[in-house]
């Protein structure tokens, strides 16, 4: 999947011009990633914690998976592009990517 940098633009909003095949093929990689609703789930905790990261280990219990099913999404939102983790002792912090979250609504805004 291509990386964007800060402030590139991945597509254009759906409702300004005809997305390419390989704009369609992007966001729909990034929507798919959003389909699930354990990862859906993951991707509003993280959004809203208050330090603006989260342990994985803290993220088990809330989401009632075990703790390789919550790896999984938490690879497929990374992925993906909307998280990143930082790797700490034997244990990864993760946070959103605003940038990624404000492309995904700029795709969809009129």
């Amino acid at each position: 999947m291509k990386r964007m940098q800060t402030g590139e633009v991945c597509c254009p909003s759906v409702q300004a011009a005809p997305l390419s095949e390989a704009q369609a093929g992007e966001l729909a990689r990034t929507f798919a990633a959003l389909g699930d609703p354990v990862r859906l789930r993951l991707l509003s905790l993280l959004a809203s914690a208050p330090a603006g990261e989260v342990c994985a280990c803290e993220l088990v219990v809330p989401i009632g998976r075990s703790q390789p099913t919550v790896s999984h999404h938490l690879k497929v939102l990374t992925e993906a592009g909307l998280i990143v983790g930082d790797k700490r002792g034997r244990w990864v912090w993760y946070a959103v990517v605003p940038e990624r979250l404000a492309l995904l609504r700029g795709a969809l805004a009129p």
